[in-house]
């Protein structure tokens, strides 16, 4: 069946496709091979590196729930600052008073500009240097949120902000004609229909969140699920064994999340706040050099 967008493959076509799933396929298996033939020569296949995960509860109750536990406390707590606060930004860029959109549009540039990871260190000398109420304990974790907050806010504001923008015109329109103000208009009006069209972004963008938690472990000190590798590894002396099912650890967490987001977005869908329009990661951030360029 045919479409504007799509066109149904021909024979010589299907043809093609088929060639380049067989090459893709023998290519996978043959860089899959060389991996599990490296991994026996180094012997990482060896049974006594994988059994502890099921023979050794120690590895699972000690290092790797506590960590995923402390991964998830961070993360958690980064999105519910990041997301209101995002959300707050994006409107102000969507302010029609320029005191107003033009501050917000820098402290969001300004942000959307630095790496996480130093947003990380500087919040952590901050808290050594002008909160020395936060304890030691603490701090690695006040710094990682401080972070992720700082950071994601940003992007989550271009987001609304894109999303805003993906809303047809008319429904601006519409409420000014009914006699509306701005704010009764994004409030009542664009800001729930934007959320449909918002979410596939913002899901990517939580998923994020949960992810660069690792970098605080990494050179922070926070006790989360990658730092954890450290104390397995050198109390069972399986590394690769260890990042393999850290790994399958975050890809469930963050496939979970992505379901229910799916799940959220078809409900979603079905009521009368959508108007089918999606907003693609890669279409914020055009959005925002375009706004940077003017």
């Amino acid at each position: 069946m045919s479409s504007v967008l799509y066109d149904v493959p021909g024979p010589k076509a299907r043809i093609r496709n088929w060639i380049f799933t067989a090459v893709f396929l023998a290519v996978f298996a043959l860089a899959a091979w060389w991996i599990l033939s490296v991994m026996a020569e180094k012997n990482q296949l060896d049974a006594d590196k994988w059994t502890p995960f099921v023979t050794d509860s120690r590895i699972w109750t000690t290092y790797l729930i506590p960590g995923l536990l402390e991964t998830l406390k961070a993360g958690a707590i980064a999105m519910l600052i990041a997301l209101p606060l995002g959300a707050l930004l994006g409107i102000g860029r969507l302010s029609d008073h320029a005191w107003v959109r033009v501050p917000v549009g820098a402290v969001v540039e300004f942000f959307r500009a630095i790496p996480v990871l130093m947003l990380m260190i500087f919040g952590y000398t901050f808290f050594v240097r002008f909160v020395p109420a936060v304890s030691s304990d603490f701090r690695p974790l006040y710094a990682v949120i401080t972070g992720l907050v700082l950071y994601n806010a940003a992007v989550i504001a271009e987001i609304v902000r894109a999303g805003v923008h993906s809303l047809p015109r008319g429904q601006t329109d519409a409420a000014k004609a009914i006699g509306m103000r701005k704010g009764q208009t994004m409030v009542h009006v664009l800001i729930p229909q934007a959320v449909t069209a918002m979410l596939p972004a913002l899901v990517s963008q939580l998923v994020v969140i949960l992810k660069d938690t690792a970098l605080g472990g990494s050179l922070l000190g926070l006790t989360e699920l990658l730092a954890a590798n450290r104390q397995i590894s050198a109390n069972y002396s399986n590394t690769i064994p260890t990042l393999v099912v850290i790994a399958l650890i975050y890809i469930a967490v963050n496939f979970a999340l992505t379901s229910f987001a799916s799940w959220m977005e078809g409900r979603l869908r079905k009521s009368k706040k959508s108007t089918g329009a999606v907003v693609e990661v890669a279409k914020v951030d055009d959005m925002a050099t375009g706004a940077a360029a003017t």
